[in-house]
């Protein structure tokens, strides 16, 4: 039976805590609502896919620099990176209505919509929404590998 994304967003309320739609093999597929920050973590052993449904979205990574001091650009632009320490850099790439983007394994990260967005990700059942590793969380963020959806 189809399911109409827009008809799965309206069922829900809650930030950051993902509903998933639909299952493909060993993969979920999730929508969510967001706003305001995420906290920074990492999916050590899986990339996470993420596709912008409405507003804007922009992540932000702190990855190992390239040899020569240049940050490394895995899987598209963003804004220019800014040393971090340990041989680190941070950018951030701004993600518009319509826009996918993969974050590679291993690489920490911090989504975040100061005006608000629906997003679609796809990742590994059981994957948990704060990663393998996080900082502390704030009440705002729910750690989960995914809600059921409620349909009608």
């Amino acid at each position: 039976m189809p399911i109409g994304l827009g008809e799965a967003l309206a069922g829900f309320e809650d930030l950051w805590s993902p509903r998933i739609v639909t299952r493909v093999n060993d993969y979920d597929v999730r929508v969510a609502k967001v706003a305001g920050d995420h906290v920074w973590h990492v999916h050590e052993t899986t990339d996470e896919f993420f596709l912008v449904l409405d507003g804007e979205l922009s992540i932000a990574l702190r990855e190992d620099a390239e040899p020569g001091g240049e940050g490394a650009e895995p899987g598209g632009g963003g804004t220019g990176g800014a040393a971090v320490g340990g041989g680190r850099v941070e950018r951030t790439v701004r993600l518009e209505r319509g826009a996918v983007f993969v974050v590679p394994r291993g690489v920490e990260h911090r989504p975040s919509a100061p005006g608000g967005a629906s997003i679609l990700m796809f990742e590994p059942t059981g994957t948990l929404s704060v990663g393998d590793r996080h900082d502390e969380l704030p009440d705002h963020v729910d750690a989960t590998t995914g809600h059921a959806l409620h349909r009608p």
